[in-house]
């Protein structure tokens, strides 16, 4: 029997991580294989994008010369996470898909949704996002955690390290994609508030999943 595909999203600061864990704990508790992953994922595209938001490799930054509305570094990371994420889902070591077809249910933190949120300041860089990502199938799943920004700011603040996307500006524009993708998305959403407790948003999870899984 093949597994599902389970995706989290939100902005940096909902509780992705510690949802998605929590999840991952849960059906492992209840006898059912799965894998818990993270985009950027662990392979060596991913292993390159972490070093970029670390500082240790430097990327141009700035508005593209040819096209003025693109900013260098959103367009880099857009090509980077697609590259990714290509090696994420179809790799046949670990692979998303690979994984799917073994009976587990991959749990991921982010997925294309993300580049859509935080690689997009205009209608142009929504084309072109659009473009890179067409390909990719939609998860069996998404839950989104709506969180408010200024709650994400100030949980992020208390964070040592901070990557280049992890600052108020980012974060706001960040929000209001998500907002403006997930009103058209058909996929099977579940919207769920990020500022409840952990163990009723838990719950709420674990009750929509095991409906999917069930399907």
């Amino acid at each position: 029997m093949k597994g599902k595909f389970i995706v989290f999203e939100g902005i940096d600061g909902s509780g992705t991580s510690t949802q998605s864990g929590l999840l991952s704990k849960y059906l492992s508790q209840n006898g059912r294989k799965s894998h818990l992953t993270c985009e950027p994922s662990n392979g060596p595209i991913g292993d390159l994008i972490r070093q970029i938001f670390k500082g240790r490799v430097s990327m141009p930054k700035g508005k593209n010369p040819i096209i003025s509305t693109a900013d260098l570094f959103d367009e880099q990371m857009a090509y980077l996470f697609a590259a990714d994420r290509h090696d994420h889902l179809f790799n046949t070591v670990d692979g998303v898909y690979s994984l799917i077809n073994k009976g587990y249910t991959v749990i991921s933190t982010r997925y294309f949704f993300s580049s859509y949120a935080y690689h997009c300041t205009n209608e142009s860089d929504i084309q072109f996002v659009k473009t890179l990502n067409e390909r990719f199938p939609n998860p069996d799943l998404v839950i989104y955690l709506d969180n408010p920004t200024s709650v994400s700011v100030s949980r992020i603040d208390e964070r040592v390290f901070k990557d280049e996307y992890e600052n108020s500006k980012k974060l706001f524009k960040a929000k209001d994609n998500y907002d403006s993708f997930f009103k058209t998305y058909n996929g099977d959403l579940l919207i769920l508030n990020a500022t409840d407790k952990v163990e009723d948003i838990h719950k709420k999870i674990v009750k929509r999943v095991e409906q999917t899984l069930e399907n």
